[in-house]
């Protein structure tokens, strides 16, 4: 195919929501279109659209490596994205913490965790290219201002504690010192600033972009529409659709609109959808991602997740109904969120379970406090009250406590298998904590292919669609059915310095 045919690209995309049984509808979609006899308002070096973790990370690399002229441009009224509320959670293998901590890790024993969750369609190359250059993505993050905690997390899935959190413990202890240095680095940063989609040559190359200014999320648009040249290329980082009702029920029936979502509002997947319309591969989509971590007595990620996150290692999740542990508290997030919603009453109906946890090991991280304040987690002095309170069966309930204990003292979890490293000398006993669990939409896997430079292959052709390049969650088939925690940092920032890499090389 030598000439772009935009209109049976549109088809073909348009028999995806079909195919999937559902309605499948973008919001304010973009429309691409040929360069042909169009006045360009701009010439720009770069540019990338997006600025959460991948914008942020490929435009700091790009003027690392000489580009004079890297624009990045945001859609919404604030820079950060979805990265700027995510958990802060950054996992890197053989890291100068690990060392202090006398963990032994390894990009192979990394990628090897994320091939077990993917369940065997995991994308092994791009998982193996982001973990061995996840180190040099936390650098830039400690090199722009970044601070963890001065700790290692072991998440759910991960074989060893590989994780850092930032002292804020959200995405903007990254997102913010990044945008900092990307100003003290000459970026130009425009928000409000809408993609409305791409300008291709004769043979389906993207020279260019259509940008709506002064553009506000989800009012009428006065903004006026300028044609912006792209002299070496456009970067792709607008994150994933899980805002996108329609998008995520022609792929998943059951995530409507009751289902919560960790996201920004922004998260609706109009970048995605144009890529597809100029022929980029659509892979894994149905796969779309809960967070077990969530709760049912706050919206959006709120303060519950991160706390436990933290906790999870050390304390016991429990089925309300029998009074028993249900899971492997730090299994992969698609064997946990699977079986936090089998917890139903005895009429079918939803039964958020409770993990719990002893005040003294959940007071150790900040949230601790912020969940009991604001009413989504709870104190009790004893398992009597805890019970009573939650209508659990005491009995059943003191066993497991007493059994899990024992797990603690021995080591080993003869119940699920739970690592239990991280819950070593770490007892069930009163006073605890305790919170209510239930899983929110937080990922999606889908999302366009990309080689190991970050290129967007063409469904057409095989080959790379020239001048176009895409990193992070807009991404799709990295991580195949099921994500790691704390992987999708070091994949959006590793794919974003990447892609500035080949950008500059071609």
């Amino acid at each position: 195919m030598n000439k772009i045919d935009l209109l049976g690209r549109r088809k073909f995309i348009t028999g995806l929501g079909i195919a999937a049984g559902a309605a499948m509808v973008a919001p304010a979609m973009a429309v691409s279109e040929k360069a042909t006899g169009i006045k360009w308002d701009q010439e720009i070096e770069i540019v990338i659209i997006g600025s959460g973790f991948a914008g942020l990370a490929a435009a700091i690399e790009a003027k690392k490596l000489g580009a004079k002229d890297v624009h990045i441009f945001e859609k919404m009224s604030y820079f950060g994205g979805n990265s700027a509320i995510n958990g802060g959670l950054f996992a890197a293998p053989v890291t100068p913490m690990q060392q202090k901590e006398g963990v032994e890790d390894s990009v192979e024993r990394m990628v090897a965790d994320q091939l077990a969750a993917g369940r065997g369609i995991a994308d092994e190359a791009l998982l193996r290219h982001v973990a061995s250059h996840a180190m040099e993505a936390l650098q830039m993050t400690l090199d722009a201002g970044s601070e963890y905690h001065p700790y290692l997390q072991q998440l759910g899935g991960h074989s060893v504690a590989r994780t850092y959190q930032t002292t804020v413990s959200c995405g903007a202890g990254i997102t913010q010192p990044l945008l900092k240095k990307c100003r003290e680095l000459g970026v130009n940063t425009h928000n409000r600033s809408k993609f409305e989609g791409f300008l291709v040559g004769e043979k389906g190359e993207v020279l260019g972009i259509k940008m709506r200014e002064n553009y506000h999320f989800g009012e009428d648009q006065p903004g006026k529409i300028i044609h912006i040249r792209a002299k070496r290329g456009v970067i792709m980082a607008t994150g994933g659709f899980a805002q996108n009702v329609n998008l995520r029920m022609a792929q998943d029936p059951t995530l409507t609109s009751e289902v919560g979502c960790t996201n920004a509002p922004g998260a609706t997947g109009e970048g995605m959808y144009e890529m597809f319309r100029l022929g980029a591969i659509p892979v894994h989509l149905a796969h779309i991602q809960s967070g077990p971590w969530a709760s049912p007595d706050e919206g959006g990620f709120g303060y519950v997740s991160n706390y436990s996150i933290y906790n999870f290692p050390h304390s016991i999740a429990i089925n309300r109904l029998t009074g028993k542990r249900f899971m492997d508290e730090i299994a992969d997030r698609k064997t946990r969120a699977d079986a936090e919603l089998a917890c139903r009453d005895e009429q079918g109906n939803a039964l958020p379970p409770i993990l719990i946890t002893s005040y003294a090991d959940s007071k150790k991280h900040p949230n601790t406090e912020k969940v009991i304040k604001y009413n989504v987690g709870w104190k009790f002095d004893s398992v009597e009250e805890l019970a009573k309170h939650f209508n659990v069966p005491l009995n059943p309930l003191k066993a497991q406590i007493e059994e899990y204990n024992g797990y603690v003292k021995t080591g080993k979890d003869a119940q699920f298998g739970k690592n239990m490293t991280k819950a070593k000398d770490k007892y069930i006993k009163a006073p605890f904590t305790v919170v209510r669990l239930w899983p929110k939409v937080h990922y999606c896997q889908g999302g366009v292919m990309v080689n190991t430079k970050a290129e967007v292959k063409d469904s057409f052709t095989g080959e790379p669609i020239k001048g176009l390049y895409a990193a992070g969650e807009v991404c799709g088939g990295i991580h195949g059915v099921s994500r790691l925690g704390s992987c999708s940092i070091p994949e959006c920032m590793v794919m974003g310095m990447t892609a500035a890499r080949s950008m500059m090389k071609a």
